[in-house]
């Protein structure tokens, strides 16, 4: 079997540019490999790690595991913000491919996601530096969708049923 090559540490910075192309151009696998490259030489590259969880969630459409791996790496960010924010973008577009999938239950997944997000993009706006609108302008998006996307609701609470005794 062939072993996987580190790379070295002076390679770190040109490797994140060409992830960040590859992403670009819609490769995110290649993207997602070149990230695990940096981070098997510097385990706690905060950029790294970064680009990996936005290259996993280019995959989730089409790879079930990218979403729980994308969730799994924003517990390694080392800020709270990055922690909330990322795990915003992940559970967002999650629910634009459950949307985009359809099936049963899809309007309702799809609902109870994106108000996850939203949740993660409140708690990312409320650790924000000064000047770092992001978490505002991904809760502007999702809200965009639900208003788009009328179909989207959440589950109709089921009415409990009297208990009648003898």
């Amino acid at each position: 079997m062939f072993a996987l090559k580190p790379i070295s540490q002076a390679s770190v910075p040109s490797a994140l540019a060409k992830a960040e192309r590859y992403r670009l151009l819609n490769e995110p696998s290649e993207a997602e490999s070149i990230c695990r490259d940096v981070l098997d030489v510097d385990p706690k590259h905060q950029q790294a790690r970064i680009s990996l969880v936005l290259a996993l969630t280019d995959q989730i459409p089409e790879d079930s595991r990218a979403f729980g791996e994308a969730i799994a790496n924003t517990a390694h960010l080392d800020d709270a913000y990055d922690r909330a924010y990322y795990a915003g973008i992940a559970w967002e577009r999650r629910a634009r491919a459950r949307l985009h999938t359809g099936g049963h239950d899809s309007h309702h997944q799809a609902y109870d996601w994106i108000v996850r997000a939203m949740q993660l993009f409140e708690g990312a706006e409320k650790l924000k530096a000064e000047g770092n609108d992001d978490a505002v302008l991904r809760w502007n998006t999702c809200v965009r969708m639900l208003q788009e996307h009328r179909e989207l609701g959440p589950r109709a609470q089921e009415a409990s049923e009297a208990i009648l005794s003898e």
